[in-house]
């Protein structure tokens, strides 16, 4: 009778530790993966450039030679490669950036985010009907900035972070416009612009998988004020962890 006690309990007790075993290994997979993510992509996110830079628009003066209205810009591109090591045939159906919020009102102006326009020449214009509050760019043969397309292998993903109404420079004394010194002109600082902009970034596939990521990016560029235009790469991306959020 003792004996067989011995043995279910001793039957007990390694069913015990197989099961905690298991929920220890479950448990170890669930941190690695919110920690590292998916680390066999089929597209990933290569680098993304930053371009600061500050613009004007005239104002009707009768009085004043200059009258501008500052703006402060960044233009964002986000470069999403290929994985040449991902096995399988993979089609981006889109690329989509959402859920942009900033970590601080800006002291001065105005943030506004802006798609690229079909009009003109230039990328963008700082225009009412050009505000969004998401960007989508959708997967197509061939990639096409100004009309939101990118191609199905990888390409570019671009649109500004805008410092709308930043100051307004008032002038008798300059023969020329100096975009460059606008800033410095209306006492204009790098504290005043500054902010740290979080968003999501969302790459979905023809086939229905979809992965996400949250990027976190400083703008403008620290240069901004002394220099009027400003740049810088971000070629570390594995802070950038990508998860899987939808499955076909």
């Amino acid at each position: 009778m003792e004996q067989n006690l011995s043995k279910k309990l001793f039957h007990i007790c390694m069913i015990i530790v197989i099961i905690a075993v298991i929920l220890f290994g479950v448990g170890i997979l669930i941190i690695r993966y919110q920690v590292e993510g998916e680390t066999n992509l089929p597209f990933n996110i290569s680098k993304i450039s930053i371009i600061s830079s500050v613009d004007g628009k005239d104002n009707k003066d009768d009085v004043n030679k200059w009258n501008i209205t500052v703006n402060q810009n960044n233009d964002i591109y986000i470069y999403i490669d290929k994985n040449n090591s991902y096995n399988k045939t993979e089609i981006i159906d889109s690329i989509i950036v959402d859920n942009i919020t900033f970590n601080k009102e800006t002291e001065k102006g105005q943030i506004n985010i802006y798609k690229p326009t079909e009009k003109g020449t230039n990328i963008f214009e700082n225009s009412e009907d050009s505000i969004t509050n998401q960007i989508i760019y959708t997967g197509d043969m061939e990639s096409n900035i100004k009309k939101l397309k990118i191609s199905n292998q990888g390409g570019l993903v671009v649109f500004r972070i805008a410092n709308d109404k930043v100051a307004t420079f008032i002038s008798n004394d300059w023969e020329q416009v100096d975009y460059s010194k606008l800033l410095q002109s209306t006492k204009t600082t790098y504290e005043d612009l500054k902010a740290i902009v979080n968003m999501d970034l969302t790459i979905k596939l023809k086939s229905g998988k979809s992965y996400r990521t949250n990027l976190h990016i400083d703008v403008p560029i620290n240069e901004i004020v002394e220099k009027g235009t400003s740049s810088k790469e971000i070629t570390d991306t594995k802070e950038f962890i990508f998860k899987r959020i939808e499955n076909n």
